[in-house]
């Protein structure tokens, strides 16, 4: 177990580096950020040369991996970090700089067993992107098929390994603590993003989720999967189908490409609808360097390594808040989070109502570039802190997720409505789900289910009760008082016992 020493250090190490790229100057000159944590920064860049414009892109790759993974959510939010941060953290997408060849062919003839030659014709020693744990390269194979070779970066699976075991060190420390920390659960949060990391350093893992989407959304037309080689997939490596398209990031090449950035955004939206709330599995990483515009107008995807899963009752929960949300219904906006248990049962039901309209009605129906967006976290964050709100980890790569599809959505149309784009949608699911062809249907299912247990309760009952057998039944014992006498009475009642045993003995005897 790595010493508290150790991680001391790593921390002080990373807020000094964040510090000396510029990255904390935002933090510190906000009037909202709290005292003590203004000292920290100050602490963190006491004696180093800032630069005068932050360089949040080469701070966050200083930092490993595990950093650039959140660079990359904050990428498509340039509401929250600005348009210049945004801009420059977009190259953490897919823009890092890449693993020498070399070690790329090592690591993919030691994880297929086989000489690079007989697995390809061809293959791209340039790679055409390089993210933070992988790179890919365009390869061609002997029969004639063009895909893309996902490669981890060699030591990725160590860099992450040493990074979550100090944030689990330090939520440990911050949970200890108590108050707001112990309500947002950090160290939930940091177990969460360890199973998501665990399935996003297995590649075989990553295949299996792409060819699962694959069969999900094989009967939405506008959203592509690319197919997995199987053949040429291992731990470490997977070969997919190419995909021949305009990035989403690539503004200006979809105009001239001719593509309706309003037709697409909306396609993001609904597909991801589609996925996270119908079929309740979702790509989890819908950022502007896994998206592609084909030319028949149709969004495919990549990068499969960072999936969700909800189950039915949260997904008709879900359904159920936005729905309510988009429709001004609070009430039972506030009532499904009272059934769920997101707000303990010792809070008025009409004052949380009553904060999520304040909430709400601010932003409802009106376009996201119209929407502050700053002072709507403010308002969910003090309603969260008023109502002693839980962190939900399960659900935490759901939210991410919808701040990362609306975040591209708006790019792409920044007139774009969210709650008119998903409001048809979430209104028939809930329709076929929650009406009275959907509970009927629900009713006879568990109807029949119950029937079908039914033999095997009747053998548990006969096990637990058997039938009389040849012996008759016993005698009727009376109530014995029992006479403790300190911690030698059973000692006492041994003695009794034997004692009428053997006065019975001689009677019979006699």
């Amino acid at each position: 177990m790595t010493h508290s020493v150790v991680h001391v250090w790593r921390l002080l190490r990373w807020g000094r580096t964040l510090a000396r790229h510029g990255a904390l100057r935002g933090i510190e000159r906000d009037p909202l950020t709290p005292a003590p944590v203004r000292r920290l920064v100050r602490i963190a860049r006491f004696g180093a040369r800032i630069p005068k414009t932050p360089a949040y892109a080469d701070a966050f790759e200083a930092l490993g991996p595990a950093a650039i993974k959140l660079g990359q959510a904050l990428a498509t939010r340039p509401d929250l970090v600005g348009e210049q941060a945004a801009a420059e953290l977009f190259r953490l997408q897919d823009a890092l700089a890449p693993v020498a060849f070399p070690a790329i062919r090592a690591a993919i003839e030691a994880s297929l067993e086989k000489p690079i030659g007989e697995i390809f014709a061809s293959i791209e020693e340039q790679p055409v992107g390089a993210a933070s744990i992988a790179q890919v390269h365009r390869a061609v194979t002997p029969d004639g098929r063009t895909v893309a070779v996902k490669v981890l970066r060699p030591g990725v699976e160590e860099e992450f390994a040493r990074a979550i075991e100090t944030y689990e060190w330090a939520a440990a420390q911050a949970e200890m603590i108590g108050g707001e920390f112990a309500r947002l659960r950090p160290r939930l949060v940091i177990a969460t993003f360890r199973q998501w990391t665990a399935r996003e350093l297995d590649l075989r893992r990553e295949a299996a989720s792409a060819s699962e989407l694959a069969e999900n959304m094989a009967a939405v037309p506008g959203f592509v999967v690319p197919a997995i080689d199987w053949s040429r997939t291992a731990r470490r490596v997977m070969t997919m189908e190419w995909i021949d398209g305009v990035k989403l990031a690539d503004r200006a090449a979809l105009m001239k490409a001719g593509h309706d950035g309003k037709a697409l955004g909306a396609r993001l939206v609904q597909a991801f609808l589609r996925q996270a709330i119908v079929d309740g599995f979702f790509h989890a990483d819908l950022h502007q360097g896994n998206l592609f515009a084909l030319p028949d107008g149709r969004i495919a995807a990549i990068d499969f390594g960072i999936m969700g899963r909800i189950d039915r009752r949260a997904r008709l929960w879900l359904a159920e808040i936005l729905h309510g949300l988009i429709t001004g219904n609070y009430k039972r906006v506030a009532e499904i989070h009272f059934e769920a248990g997101y707000v303990p049962a010792h809070h008025n039901i009409g004052e949380f109502t009553t904060a999520l309209r304040a909430v709400g009605e601010p932003i409802r129906g009106l376009p996201a570039k119209d929407i502050s967006i700053g002072q709507m976290l403010d308002g969910l964050f003090a309603i969260t802190r008023d109502f002693d709100m839980q962190t939900q980890p399960h659900l935490l790569l759901l939210q991410k997720t919808m701040v990362m599809v609306e975040g591209v959505a708006t790019s792409l149309d920044p007139d774009l409505n969210m709650w008119d784009t998903s409001g048809p949608f979430v209104k028939e699911w809930l329709r076929s789900e929650l009406g009275p062809e959907a509970w009927l249907a629900d009713r006879i299912v568990d109807d029949l289910r119950t029937l079908t247990r039914l033999p095997d309760l009747v053998r548990r009952i006969e096990a637990q009760f058997p039938a009389p057998g040849a012996a008759p039944p016993p005698p009727p014992l009376p109530e014995v008082a029992l006479i403790r006498i300190n911690s030698g009475w059973r000692y006492a009642a041994v003695a009794i016992i034997a004692a009428a045993a053997g006065v019975a003995a001689a009677v019979t005897l006699s």
